[in-house]
């Protein structure tokens, strides 16, 4: 899968209901195995994490209390947000290899829109998508994408 379509597909999977990430190991079992490959991507993604979790769980309703349990949970939620970061790094990649002023500036408003004005983000979206849609037609059609 290019990164292309990978972002292609990581975005539909966010306006899909349900957990963005669910949606994507769906949509890539399904490209390489069908319906079973869809149904074997689940299980495999969502099974073992709920077996930890709740093995977790457990623990932490027993020894939640503990001080150096409250920072090393402390930390793990700073690494997640690293982890987040980096996945929106990779992602953006592609983008900003094809030097695309009209996407770059779409991506600009929004990241100011939400990120620095905050205003929220559902009606942003509302704007944004539809605008977005409407570019990437106008552009198709002109030859420019």
């Amino acid at each position: 899968m290019t990164p292309e379509e990978f972002n292609e597909a990581f975005a539909l999977c966010h306006f899909l209901p349900g957990p963005n990430i669910v949606n994507l190991s769906v949509v890539f079992g399904a490209r390489f195995r069908g319906i079973p490959g869809s149904i074997a991507a689940f299980l495999g993604l969502v099974g073992p994490p709920v077996v930890i979790v709740t093995v977790l769980a457990a623990i932490y309703a027993r020894y939640g209390e503990i001080p150096a349990l409250q920072r090393t949970l402390a930390g793990v939620s700073c690494a997640a947000v690293g982890l987040f970061l980096a996945v929106i790094a990779c992602m953006m990649m592609p983008l900003l290899k094809r030097r695309d002023p009209v996407a770059l500036a779409l991506l600009a408003a929004v990241f100011v829109a939400i990120g620095l004005l905050r205003l929220p983000l559902v009606p942003v979206l509302l704007i944004a998508i539809p605008l977005s849609v409407v570019v990437a037609f106008i552009l198709r059609r002109r030859g420019a994408l």
